[in-house]
Protein backbone atom coordinates (compact mmCIF):
# COMPACT_ATOMS: atom_id res chain seq x y z
CA UNK A 1 0.00 0.00 0.00
CA UNK A 2 1.07 3.67 -0.65
CA UNK A 3 -0.20 6.92 0.80
CA UNK A 4 -0.28 10.26 -0.22
CA UNK A 5 -0.32 12.57 3.39
CA UNK A 6 -0.68 16.37 4.46
CA UNK A 7 1.03 17.65 7.70
CA UNK A 8 0.88 21.05 9.13
CA UNK A 9 2.01 22.68 12.06
CA UNK A 10 0.44 23.68 15.35
CA UNK A 11 -1.31 26.87 13.65
CA UNK A 12 -2.12 25.21 10.14
CA UNK A 13 -0.21 28.09 8.54
CA UNK A 14 1.65 25.89 6.43
CA UNK A 15 0.35 22.60 4.63
CA UNK A 16 3.32 19.90 3.12
CA UNK A 17 2.05 16.91 0.60
CA UNK A 18 3.90 13.99 0.68
CA UNK A 19 3.75 10.30 -0.74
CA UNK A 20 5.47 7.21 1.14
CA UNK A 21 5.27 3.16 1.25
CA UNK A 22 5.27 3.46 5.09
CA UNK A 23 2.54 5.84 6.53
CA UNK A 24 3.12 5.44 9.95
CA UNK A 25 7.12 5.16 9.74
CA UNK A 26 7.02 8.52 7.58
CA UNK A 27 4.96 10.22 9.90
CA UNK A 28 6.82 9.29 12.98
CA UNK A 29 10.10 10.57 11.11
CA UNK A 30 8.32 13.88 10.95
CA UNK A 31 7.05 13.93 14.34
CA UNK A 32 10.92 13.58 15.61
CA UNK A 33 12.04 15.92 12.92
CA UNK A 34 14.41 13.27 11.75
CA UNK A 35 13.73 14.64 7.61
CA UNK A 36 15.10 17.73 6.42
CA UNK A 37 13.57 20.09 4.92
CA UNK A 38 10.77 21.70 4.88
CA UNK A 39 8.42 19.64 7.26
CA UNK A 40 11.19 20.00 9.51
CA UNK A 41 12.19 23.68 9.05
CA UNK A 42 8.20 24.77 9.75
CA UNK A 43 7.55 22.37 12.51
CA UNK A 44 5.18 20.30 10.11
CA UNK A 45 4.46 17.08 12.55
CA UNK A 46 0.60 16.68 12.49
CA UNK A 47 -0.98 14.42 10.14
CA UNK A 48 -4.18 15.75 8.91
CA UNK A 49 -4.95 14.01 6.03
CA UNK A 50 -4.16 10.60 3.87
CA UNK A 51 -5.48 8.63 1.05
CA UNK A 52 -3.96 5.00 0.24
CA UNK A 53 -3.14 3.65 -3.09
CA UNK A 54 -2.06 0.21 -4.18
CA UNK A 55 0.67 1.24 -6.55
CA UNK A 56 3.16 3.82 -6.40
CA UNK A 57 2.54 5.11 -9.81
CA UNK A 58 -1.18 6.36 -8.58
CA UNK A 59 0.10 7.72 -5.40
CA UNK A 60 2.59 9.68 -7.23
CA UNK A 61 0.13 11.20 -9.56
CA UNK A 62 -2.30 12.10 -6.74
CA UNK A 63 0.78 13.81 -4.80
CA UNK A 64 1.74 16.37 -7.91
CA UNK A 65 -2.24 16.42 -8.23
CA UNK A 66 -2.69 17.65 -5.01
CA UNK A 67 0.67 19.68 -5.53
CA UNK A 68 -0.70 21.35 -7.77
CA UNK A 69 -4.20 22.56 -6.64
CA UNK A 70 -4.97 25.87 -4.93
CA UNK A 71 -4.94 25.96 -0.70
CA UNK A 72 -8.66 26.37 -0.54
CA UNK A 73 -8.79 23.56 -2.62
CA UNK A 74 -6.66 21.65 0.00
CA UNK A 75 -8.65 23.01 2.62
CA UNK A 76 -11.68 21.97 1.69
CA UNK A 77 -10.43 17.98 0.68
CA UNK A 78 -9.00 18.31 4.22
CA UNK A 79 -12.20 19.19 5.91
CA UNK A 80 -14.28 16.37 4.06
CA UNK A 81 -12.36 14.14 5.79
CA UNK A 82 -11.35 16.27 9.39
CA UNK A 83 -13.26 18.75 9.53
CA UNK A 84 -11.59 19.99 12.99
CA UNK A 85 -8.17 19.00 11.85
CA UNK A 86 -7.45 16.59 14.14
CA UNK A 87 -3.61 14.74 14.60
CA UNK A 88 -4.59 11.82 12.72
CA UNK A 89 -1.66 10.13 13.91
CA UNK A 90 -2.83 8.04 16.94
CA UNK A 91 -5.95 6.56 14.53
CA UNK A 92 -2.71 4.97 12.60
CA UNK A 93 -1.24 3.69 14.65
CA UNK A 94 -3.93 2.25 16.86
CA UNK A 95 -3.56 -1.06 17.79
CA UNK A 96 0.95 -0.93 17.25
CA UNK A 97 3.95 -0.90 19.16
CA UNK A 98 5.41 1.59 19.27
CA UNK A 99 8.80 0.47 19.88
CA UNK A 100 10.88 2.17 17.26
CA UNK A 101 13.29 0.45 15.61
CA UNK A 102 16.31 1.69 14.25
CA UNK A 103 18.37 0.01 11.31
CA UNK A 104 22.29 0.82 10.78
CA UNK A 105 21.17 3.01 7.74
CA UNK A 106 19.67 5.23 10.11
CA UNK A 107 16.15 4.11 8.53
CA UNK A 108 13.40 4.01 11.53
CA UNK A 109 9.87 2.23 11.35
CA UNK A 110 7.22 1.13 13.76
CA UNK A 111 6.89 -2.62 14.54
CA UNK A 112 3.50 -4.03 14.55
CA UNK A 113 2.97 -5.71 17.90
CA UNK A 114 1.63 -9.04 16.62
CA UNK A 115 -0.62 -10.22 19.99
CA UNK A 116 -2.83 -6.59 18.17
CA UNK A 117 -2.40 -8.14 14.92
CA UNK A 118 -5.69 -9.42 13.82
CA UNK A 119 -5.47 -12.80 11.22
Amino acid sequence: MYYVYIVTNKNHTVLYIGMTGSLESRIHDHRARLIEGFTKRYQATKLIYYEDYPDPLSAIAREKQLKGWRREKKITLIERMNPRWCDLFEQITEGMDMDILSSGSGVSKIVRDPSTSSG
